[in-house]
């Protein structure tokens, strides 16, 4: 056999179990997403490239390594989107959406980066996203991440993740702790990554989540943001933690969870997994108060996440399978006509059903118990003529005639 052609590298292809796990998380989202009043909204899957470059920052590894960037026919630059952040932001901008504010969003779908597949990890992923956009209070914090507890509990995740918390204060808490930090990392240079150096010059916060162990102790040895954050930033994190610990949402302090850009203010927050090897965050998010400022639109306050579709599927058992009701095994030509009218009515009915097409009535039989269906409709030409079925229990053996105009009733529900 020919080898024909084979999948991109970092893209996937789902069937069975792994895409049933996979819509599991999207409806979960759904359900969730509607109890708490968010709206569902559909963006571009390609922007500008500028969209992306100005709000994820020109100096980022997803704008210079990772984002699959083209130039139309038209000659202009696009990206395929590499989060949605940005992409509802500028749709907040461009659409006129600030007559909506406070406005609570969702959406969902495929992402690209161009970025070493591994476990949970794909060049074509799909992500959550949850965004509200024009609320200042830090109820607003603790809404979206009791949204995020909500659906990994409807998922049966509770267990598998913990909740991690930090706060990057207001801008002047932000401007006096990277000036401390600068310093203390400029200090020590020498001791520093290669990778960590060259953050220094572009991204110095990004040093923080460094994955070296050589930067470890340069570090640990950190200035903490607690030592500059200002009145106002202690008491927002404070009101967003005891609005948790108020719902009973557990969490914990991680001062090495920053975001790079100057957009982020105060809370950030991540669900982490030590399932998944090195990709362990499931869910990330947090307060973007000045993005929207900084793509040229009014001061709006915003704070949002984004998890990924894939690496909570990952976690999910596998599914139960979806039971079949009755396949249908017709022989012969009118019986196949037949066939058609009787099973479009039992779905209409909200029968699960299929259809056993080819092969001789031994093979068509072996297909409707392999289907895992409870029962077979057996339709020849004796039974056509007699308005009747041959409905056959595929657990028991048991056989007998029914009328057609009494099959759903005797087939009743399991």
């Amino acid at each position: 056999m020919s080898k024909g052609p084979q999948k991109v590298r970092g893209t996937q292809d789902m069937i069975g179990d792994e895409a049933d796990r996979f819509h599991r998380v999207v409806e979960a989202f759904d359900r969730v997403r509607r109890l708490y009043a968010f709206q569902h909204i559909e963006v571009p899957v390609f922007e500008a490239t500028e969209v992306f470059a100005r709000t994820l920052g020109e100096t980022t590894d997803v704008v210079s390594k990772e984002m699959y960037t083209f130039l139309d026919r038209g000659g202009e630059s696009l990206t395929l989107r590499p989060e949605f952040t940005a992409g509802i932001c500028r749709a907040f901008i461009s659409d006129g959406w600030q007559q909506h504010v406070p406005l609570k969003v969702a959406t969902w779908g495929a992402a690209f980066r161009y970025e070493r597949p591994q476990k949970g990890r794909f060049r074509q992923f799909h992500q959550l996203d949850a965004e509200i956009i024009g609320v200042a209070e830090p109820a607003a914090d603790v809404e979206l991440i009791a949204m995020a507890a909500l659906l990994l509990g409807e998922l049966g995740l509770s267990d598998r993740v913990a909740l991690r918390m930090n706060t990057l204060g207001d801008p002047a808490t932000r401007e006096a702790w990277r000036a401390a930090l600068v310093a203390h990392f400029s200090a020590r240079e020498a001791d520093l990554s290669e990778e960590s150096r060259e953050r220094l010059e572009k991204n110095p916060l990004r040093i923080l989540d460094s994955k070296q162990h050589q930067d470890f102790p340069v570090v640990d040895s950190a200035p903490v943001i607690d030592d500059y954050l200002t009145a106002e930033a202690a008491d927002f994190f404070a009101a967003v933690t005891a609005g948790l610990d108020r719902i009973g949402i557990q969490w914990v302090r991680d001062a090495r969870l920053v975001r790079g850009l100057d957009y982020y203010r105060h809370t950030t927050f991540e669900y982490v997994t030590e399932e998944l090897g090195a990709q362990s965050q499931v869910v990330g998010g947090g307060r973007y108060d000045g993005l929207i400022e900084s793509m040229g639109g009014p001061v709006t306050r915003a704070v949002g996440w984004a998890a990924g579709i894939e690496r909570m599927a990952m976690l999910l058992d596998p599914p139960t399978p979806r039971g079949i009701d009755a396949a249908l095994v017709p022989m012969g030509d009118a019986a196949q006509v037949e066939a058609m009218r009787i099973i479009a009515g039992l779905r209409a009915a909200g029968f699960t059903c299929d259809m056993a097409f080819r092969g001789n009535l031994k093979r068509r039989m072996q297909k409707a118990a392999a289907s895992g269906a409870r029962y077979a409709i057996i339709l020849g030409d004796d039974e056509l003529a007699r308005g009747e079925a041959a409905l056959k229990d595929l657990a028991s053996g048991e056989q007998r005639d029914v009328a057609v105009a009494d099959l759903a009733g005797a087939i009743g529900r399991p």
